[in-house]
């Protein structure tokens, strides 16, 4: 694969996040562990102001642009705190990332009707190369599980393999908070 196409592959906006991030709420959105900002910039396209977050520097520097805001903070640090408030986001964003001891900070950073787009690998990725640490893979349906907690209302979850961008094994959802309208979540066709 030439250096252009593995670079293409790499900022490739995830087919998940472009599914579903039109049933976006208006308002300001996170894209957590943001990266280069692929998906913040995809994000802004849609019309949402973006905090893209990450802890590192030379990625917040790649991801910054018209309408996103970087914010520079290493959440796995030792004593590190959620820095934003309850209700903020009209939606959090997520990809290929996961620390479990976020999880109940993020989702109640979500206002009332907002919508979580959340794609990481799960456990059995190991098979496919890295992540291989059980630490950073989902055990079977806990992403569901964890959604469901939070008293959050699931619009798609799936988990299996994936062949794009590389072969792995993966879980993602899309769920809302209890007063998304119901009609708002317009399902794609197939």
């Amino acid at each position: 694969m030439q250096a252009t196409e593995q670079h293409k592959n790499a900022e490739a906006i995830s087919g998940w996040v472009r599914r579903w991030a039109p049933l976006l709420p208006g308002g300001e959105v996170l894209d957590l562990a943001c990266g280069s900002g692929r998906h913040a910039r995809h994000l802004v396209s849609l019309g949402h102001p973006v905090i893209a977050l990450d802890h590192d520097p030379e990625m917040l520097e790649k991801a910054a642009g018209p309408g996103v805001t970087t914010s520079l903070v290493d959440l796995e640090a030792p004593g590190a705190a959620w820095p934003f408030a309850a209700g903020r986001f009209a939606g959090i964003v997520v990809t290929n990332y996961l620390h479990r001891p976020l999880f109940d900070a993020m989702i109640a950073s979500l206002a009332p009707d907002g919508l979580l787009l959340y794609e990481t690998f799960a456990e059995g990725n190991e098979e496919f190369g890295k992540p291989s640490n059980p630490n950073f893979l989902l055990q079977e349906g806990e992403l569901l599980a964890l959604a469901l907690q939070q008293g959050l209302r699931v619009v798609a979850f799936e988990e299996g393999r994936v062949e794009q961008p590389k072969a792995a094994l993966v879980q993602r959802i899309c769920a809302v908070r209890p007063d998304f309208p119901r009609l708002a979540a317009l399902l794609p066709a197939f």
